[in-house]
């Protein structure tokens, strides 16, 4: 599926990749919304926290909305996609993956790049609750990755009628690897710190809970010091946490760029050439795309950024491009 996409023009005060990259998460408050959090809990015991925003309506087009690594409903781009889809007059609910809403969760487990099974669970749950709207999705980085790896698995039998995914990682280990080269490294030990206190913060809570089983799975982990890479932590922690044999076993199944050829969703993936995260021989060449699917390649905008405008009003390209084409694709009765 092809569409004339909105132009990008990047802001001439937000130079290079990484004042792309960090302007929305330093220096933008997301929008006010008033939203709704719903509970759903999981077949293992475990839960995952839901924020619905607009109308209440059984035929209203859905919109679900999924963040990226330590990120969560809150992350801005979460907020201004829903205030966007707001003014569609569509709904929206973001997902907060396990022990992201503010709470841990209630397992040692948690969630990675490829918990598609977990995306599986929240999109069956809505497709019960709403069975006759519409259900879209969009995420972002490594909710960008889970979404087309379940895409991917899916084929056919997806009840999406459309997606969005941006900023992705689409093979872990090079995307590993291109983190921790020059200024990115920044990035890896800002990561690296919110993701040791993810697990620390689950260590204290289960303390406190006697939950002796799930603290004796933290603490099998070992030292949680010493850790600089994704290498380090996704060797250490998330491979045995989550049933992979190594960080290479974890890559290897995890990665979206091995499922892009499964995909029959009409699916939008928007992307930079510039993203400090990303390396470029992760991207996938068009070849390797399913006819349902469109890659918007973009010179510049960093990483969750193509932000333009001027600083007293600046312009967040995502939340205009994505809505758009939702909205064309649901017009087109996709």
């Amino acid at each position: 599926m092809q569409t004339s996409s909105l132009p990008f023009e990047p802001a001439w005060w937000l130079p290079g990749p990484h004042l792309q990259t960090l302007y929305g998460s330093l220096l933008r408050k997301g929008p006010a919304l008033q939203r709704e959090r719903e509970r759903l809990w999981l077949e293992d015991g475990d839960f995952i926290d839901l924020d619905w925003h607009g109308p209440h309506n059984a035929r209203t087009p859905l919109v679900l909305a999924v963040h990226g690594l330590t990120g969560s409903s809150d992350s801005h781009y979460i907020r201004g996609l829903q205030q966007a889809v707001q003014g569609l007059g569509w709904t929206s609910v973001a997902l907060n993956w396990r022990g992201c809403s503010g709470e841990p969760n209630h397992l040692a487990r948690g969630y990675h790049s490829g918990v598609s099974e977990d995306l599986a669970a929240v999109i069956e749950h809505l497709r019960a609750k709403r069975p006759l709207a519409p259900l879209y999705a969009v995420g972002y980085s490594l909710g960008g990755n889970v979404l087309l790896k379940y895409l991917g698995e899916r084929g056919a039998d997806s009840p999406l009628r459309g997606a969005v995914a941006v900023s992705v990682p689409f093979r872990l280990d090079r995307c590993a690897d291109r983190i921790g080269i020059g200024f990115s490294r920044v990035y890896q030990a800002h990561f690296m710190r919110e993701l040791t206190s993810y697990v620390r913060t689950k260590q204290r809570a289960f303390a406190e809970r006697g939950s002796v089983e799930n603290l004796a799975a933290l603490e099998r982990l070992g030292p949680l010091d010493g850790m600089r890479t994704f290498w380090d932590f996704d060797g250490r922690v998330t491979a045995p946490l989550h049933g992979f044999a190594d960080a290479h076993d974890y890559y290897r199944r995890a990665s979206s760029r091995y499922y892009l050829g499964g995909i029959h969703t009409p699916t939008l993936i928007i992307h930079s050439s510039d993203d400090p995260f990303i390396d470029a021989g992760s991207i996938p060449a068009v070849a390797e795309l399913s006819s349902s699917t469109e890659l918007q390649l973009l010179e510049r905008g960093g990483h969750v950024g193509f932000i333009g405008g001027t600083p007293a009003r600046p312009d967040y390209y995502l939340e205009r491009r994505i809505p758009a084409w939702l909205l064309a694709l649901h017009g087109s009765g996709g």
